[in-house]
């Protein structure tokens, strides 16, 4: 059963519905745990929010669509017709928007998802095996595998109806959810240990010197009790990342849970990881710490790999784990595993034996099976500190054994990267697909230093090395907040939190309250948004906290270094320097509010964005209903003045002279942002700030993109035709037009 087919059990009956659902484990039946089923239902609910891409609209149902502002005066037999069919290429991905692309953007090809191409003609004794969904000729004799195997395009639909690049990033996304989960909840023990702690602290205070004596035997018994928690707390707090991991195997969400040999579809050479767990989540390595991963004795018994002698090596990570090792890129020395102090000073403590990974491995050599080789790099732009690209297929060509650096015997295996695949993304020192500058002056085409005019706290350079001559952005006067038109009147300071220095109590914490008893953010790196909700409440002005408090994430302001580059046919777009963890808020979309009516609906304007957050909680217009775990007074939602206001925005903000980076971020069908709707000085849903939060872990200079939320024939020019653009995001799944 894989996620998909979790995800249809949960819509056919409810997960938690029943105590006793059983599950077939070999040739028997077993009955679930309570704990299962709370591990599968969290995951069913996760994949629910995920899997957006998915969602399909009756065709018995008439779904009640918006209008852009230049059809509400025309009459209806002349409006464009919105019907069930018109939906069919429409993906809801959050918050559905309505900002136009300020240029026509043509075609640009975006990353190739296929494999690269090879031919293989052995003359040796040959045998069928498995690479990711197809099979392909291995050669058994070691002087006929010097050619890669090739598979067919990965860009192939899969029997699910997905790319399998989508079904990879849907997967990493419902691991990362779950991960910020598991984070979440160890910050619930710590700060409920902290409360305990203040509580004390308070009411000690109230002490009579009398009773000192009675305080001090009470502290320390509290002591005592406060170790012992911390001795019940410390041992599943340490890695959330293997509590997620946990709970997808339980669920069985991991995308390749059968070990495969060769490429697994949807993970290209180059593709990076941002941590051990997540290959673990896609089955690419099937272990969070063992550098060797193999097919077990298990694998014997199956059909599909009937002769060949196992244990069977198919992957092994290069992290700089054993002092032996030796990285030449294109050929590796690689040491065997055992006897090495992993988690301590990584030295050999022990000789290696022939067993488990080594001898899979050496069975690896005489059999001609190809390697997944995955290495791991420091990285300073990284907010873990380390990333793990996937540097092709190699072949095992010698091993042998030899006493190591620190006296003790170890295997060593010299790999060779089989030819015909692309070039090599890392060696042993930096990334050579994509270099981040260190500075501007290092920066080519350098069109302004700062397109921000110091208004930033961390300055946003702008390049130009399509132009001739080059030239900067122009035509806008930055901000880093919101302005407000003249007849637009903000309401008053909503009621704030009592709280002192950071909000932590969940019980007393106002502000936690309209989150449903909950804070939207976890403190990792710097805060992160563990998922999309209908609307955000934050701590404001009146709130008792301080700045640092975590519950005002997205009031701090630009954390990353983000950079305006010129492309040759999207124009303008947003790219970053460091990498950008799931979750963490990217920038605020800032422009001038104003009335919806109040839009000029004859000037081309390309730059308005309306604020939709109400019609997403209504689930209007083909949106994802999001409102979930929020405290929102009735009348926002069942107050609606008329038809118009139901299905258009009353108010948006416009960003075409006045506005900040965000404007120049480009649509993708495929993005790696989500829209998020922030209530924090006011709590009127109609006014909500709009923030862009990362949907994926986004490395180092790869585009920032979200989906603009266009209804095809949404857009009617002044001339009172409909418009239509076709859609150049480059995406592999992308639905062909913007509007």
């Amino acid at each position: 059963m894989d996620v998909h087919q979790v995800q249809e059990k949960a819509e056919l009956g409810d997960a938690m519905g029943s105590k006793k659902e059983l599950v077939i484990k070999g040739n028997h039946i077993d009955s679930q745990s309570k704990e299962e089923i709370e591990c599968q239902s969290a995951v069913i609910i996760v994949k629910k929010r995920v899997a957006r891409v998915q969602k399909v609209i009756s065709d018995n149902v008439s779904v009640g669509r918006r209008c852009s502002v230049r059809l509400q005066n025309l009459p209806d037999n002349k409006r464009p017709n919105y019907g069930p069919n018109s939906t069919e290429d429409v993906k809801n991905e959050g918050s559905r928007k309505k900002i136009k692309p300020h240029k026509r953007r043509e075609l640009v090809n975006g990353a190739n998802c296929g494999d690269y191409c090879g031919d293989s003609s052995p003359t040796g004794v040959q045998k069928k095996a498995k690479l990711g969904d197809h099979s392909y000729t291995i050669a058994r004799a070691k002087s006929d595998c010097d050619t890669v195997p090739m598979s067919t395009s990965t860009r192939a639909i899969d029997a699910i109806g997905k790319p399998p690049c989508a079904r990879v990033k849907e997967t990493l996304r419902i691991y990362n959810t779950l991960y910020l989960h598991c984070v979440q909840e160890e910050e619930k023990r710590c700060n409920k240990d902290e409360v305990v702690v203040k509580k004390v602290a308070r009411g000690s205070k109230k002490v009579t010197r009398g009773a000192k004596k009675v305080a001090r035997g009470s502290r320390c018994l509290s002591v005592q009790q406060g170790n012992a928690s911390k001795e019940d707390t410390k041992r599943p707090s340490k890695r959330p990342d293997l509590k997620a991991l946990t709970r997808m195997m339980k669920t069985n969400a991991i995308l390749y849970s059968e070990k495969r040999i060769g490429d697994l579809p949807g993970i290209n050479v180059g593709y990076q990881f941002f941590s051990r767990a997540e290959m673990v989540a896609i089955g690419f390595h099937s272990h969070w710490l063992n550098g060797i991963d193999y097919m077990g004795q298990l694998y014997r018994k199956s059909k599909e790999y009937s002769g060949y002698t196992f244990p069977l090596a198919i992957a092994i990570v290069l992290s700089g784990q054993y002092e032996d090792d030796l990285d030449n890129s294109e050929d590796v020395v690689y040491t065997g595993q055992g006897g090495n102090d992993l988690l301590g000073d990584k030295r050999q403590k022990g000789d290696q034996v022939m067993l488990r990974g080594n001898l899979a491995l050496k069975n690896s050599l005489e059999q001609c099976v190809p390697i997944r080789v995955i290495r791991g790099l420091e990285s300073t732009n990284s907010y873990c500190g380390k990333v793990y690209t996937y540097d092709g297929l190699y072949k095992v060509v010698q091993y042998w054994a030899e006493k190591g650096v620190s006296g003790f015997t170890v295997f060593k295996y010299r790999l060779r990267r089989f030819e015909g695949q692309p070039v090599l993304t890392t060696n042993q020192v930096h990334f050579t697909r994509a270099q981040v500058p260190k500075s501007l002056s290092e920066l080519r085409g350098l069109v302004s230093s700062d397109i921000s005019g110091g208004l930033e706290a961390i300055p946003i350079p702008a390049t130009n090395l399509v132009d001739d001559p080059p030239v900067a952005p122009e035509g806008i006067t930055y901000t880093k907040s919101i302005q407000v038109a003249e007849n637009v009147k903000l309401p008053i300071s909503a009621p704030g939190c009592n709280c002192k220095g950071t909000c932590i109590d969940l019980k007393t914490c106002a502000c936690a309250r309209l989150n449903g008893f909950d804070f939207p953010y976890v403190r990792r790196d710097g805060g992160r948004l563990i998922e999309a909700k209908a609307v955000v409440f934050e701590c404001g002005p009146n709130c008792g906290c301080g700045p640092g408090c975590v519950n005002r994430t997205s009031q701090q302001g630009l954390k990353y270094r983000l950079e305006v580059f010129r492309t040759p046919k999207k124009g303008w777009a947003v790219r970053s320097w460091d990498s950008i963890p799931s979750g963490a808020p990217v920038c605020e979309y800032t422009g001038i509010l104003m009335r919806t009516d109040d839009i000029d609906s004859v000037s081309e304007n390309n730059f308005i964005f309306e604020i939709d957050c109400l019609q997403t909680m209504k689930g209007l217009d083909g949106r994802e209903r999001r409102l979930r775990d929020v405290s929102i007074p009735t009348y926002h939602l069942d107050k609606i003045e008329d038809k118009k206001s139901e299905n258009v925005p009353d108010f948006c903000i416009d960003a075409g002279s006045v506005g900040n980076l965000a404007r120049f971020i480009n649509h993708s069908c495929e993005p790696n942002l989500f829209v998020q709707c922030v209530l924090s000085s006011h709590h009127d849903i109609k006014l909500a700030r709009v923030m862009l939060f990362a949907a994926d872990n986004i490395p180092p200079l790869q585009e920032l993109t979200y989906d603009y939320g266009y209804a095809i024939d949404s857009v009617i020019g002044p001339d009172g035709k409909i418009k239509k653009m076709p859609c150049y995001c480059g995406a592999e799944n992308c639905r062909k037009w913007l509007y």
